[in-house]
């Protein structure tokens, strides 16, 4: 199993409940937990039920799961992540979606560049977001830019997505809708018809998940198992001493990406 976990200045922390949402709110400059960089394909996420939330790759009865390439596509096609300190609540009902939370932080999308390593915390705009509903379930996809991109200070919103990367909003529609079918799974579907709302409704969506993950580390709600040990957070009945924190990792083995992908990620799959 892969695992990447972060340190803070004091040493170590969690990505979930420790690196703040925003590196700069007057301006709406967010931090994001990259945990699938660019072009490949093992599924990494945050454990959002391990002590200090560690990146690892996921399991399905067993075996390692790994994204299959869907032609034109090789593997993710944006740096895969999620945003800090928030939580997309199962209990809660999206007005927008009528389906209920996913039970995972806010998933996110850059588009710069540059290709990011595991577990970077990288500075990112939000642009807009997509509103994809996987199995039933509100699952959000915003999309940011990294803050040092060439193209960061010329997109403000997402219309500058299609301007600028043409494209690059149908494959990510596209990509979403079927990355699961060479898994044997259906397609996904979307609300709004696959289109991606503004920086304006990704903020509300932002601002909403937030609350909800304020309340779950603060216990106001069920965490359903969901493991809010932090450092930092003040007043959470969770809170660890930073020197629980480091014994943690001290006592825990750290592994690199699995080196041994299987032999399907060697063919495209063409879906009508």
């Amino acid at each position: 199993m892969t695992k990447q976990r972060v340190e803070g200045p004091s040493g170590a922390c969690s990505l979930w409940h420790d690196i703040p949402l925003y590196s700069d709110k007057e301006n709406n400059i967010f931090n994001m937990v990259v945990e699938i960089p660019r072009w490949s394909n093992a599924k990494m996420e945050m454990s959002t039920k391990g002590k200090l939330n560690y990146i690892k790759q996921d399991e399905k009865k067993g075996k390692l799961r790994f994204v299959g390439n869907v032609f034109p596509h090789h593997g993710y096609i944006w740096n895969y992540g999620a945003f800090p300190q928030t939580w997309e609540d199962p209990k809660h009902k999206d007005e927008h979606t009528g389906a209920m939370g996913d039970n995972d932080p806010l998933d996110v999308c850059e588009i710069g560049d540059t290709v990011h390593p595991i577990g970077s915390v990288i500075q990112v705009k939000v642009l807009g977001v997509m509103a994809m509903l996987d199995e039933g379930e509100t699952d959000w996809k915003v999309l940011v830019i990294d803050v040092n991109d060439p193209l960061a200070n010329e997109m403000n919103d997402v219309e500058d997505i299609e301007r600028l990367k043409p494209g690059l909003l149908k494959a990510t529609y596209e990509w979403f809708v079927l990355y699961k079918i060479p898994d044997g799974k259906p397609k996904n579907s979307f609300a709004f018809n696959g289109e991606a709302k503004n920086k304006a409704f990704a903020l509300s969506v932002i601002s909403q998940t937030s609350e909800q993950w304020r309340k779950l580390v603060m216990s106001e709600t069920d965490s359903g198992g969901l493991n809010g040990a932090s450092v930092s957070v003040e007043a959470s009945p969770f809170l660890i001493t930073q020197e629980e924190a480091n014994r943690e990792v001290e006592s825990s083995e750290a592994h690199g990406p699995s080196s041994d992908p299987p032999s399907s990620l060697n063919k495209w799959h063409y879906i009508s």
